[in-house]
């Protein structure tokens, strides 16, 4: 038998050595670590007075002696309290105006030209041109890219196919364009 100590529980495959080995004879068995063995509650009516709409909580504890019942469950409403006491700090403040006047963009055109799985070719002239996402491509016109030196109109053409497919064409008019959090590479 071996006897560690711990914290919480403990599922006897965490617990294998880490040389991955197990000694023959030997059972590896989950260990819990907590000194509650057994909890029970139950709800009762109360009366206070002439009030009789309230209620009572009794609960049953076990622990394996190491600390009191009492102690137990001092120690679980601290924790309690602790967890929640976030919430209780809670204001309805509202989100400053900056955030909520800031213009919405599709998410489509925030996406990288790389996601348009473009030939390596067109790729790379678009990248030489610092055209690095979809709202960067579709506002170009097609004049503009047949100006991009080894984009000719096969390029061209292949880069128009692959928008119309997503609902986008070139030269079009993009009021918010780059947004301020945009990284640029």
């Amino acid at each position: 038998i071996k006897v560690e100590k711990g914290r919480g529980y403990q599922p006897a495959t965490v617990r294998i050595k880490p040389d991955g080995g197990r000694s023959i004879g030997n059972i590896l068995l989950d260990a819990s670590f907590s000194p509650v063995r057994r909890v029970s509650y139950s709800v009762e009516s109360a009366r206070v007075e002439q009030r009789t709409d309230l209620d009572k909580l009794v609960m049953d504890i076990e622990t394996n002696g190491v600390i009191e019942p009492e102690q137990a469950i001092r120690y679980a409403a601290s924790i309690l309290v602790e967890q929640l006491g976030v919430f209780a700090d809670l204001k309805g403040t509202e989100a400053p105006i900056e955030q909520r006047s800031m213009p919405q963009v599709d998410p489509i055109l925030l996406r990288p030209v790389d996601d348009l799985e473009l030939t390596v070719r067109s790729a790379n002239c678009l990248k030489a041109e610092n055209i690095y996402y979809i709202g960067d491509l579709i506002q170009r016109t097609e004049t503009e890219l047949l100006k991009t030196p080894n984009l000719g109109r096969k390029s061209l053409n292949e880069i128009k196919e692959v928008l119309a497919t997503r609902g986008l064409s070139l030269g079009m008019k993009l009021e918010n364009w780059p947004p301020a959090n945009l990284d640029r590479p």
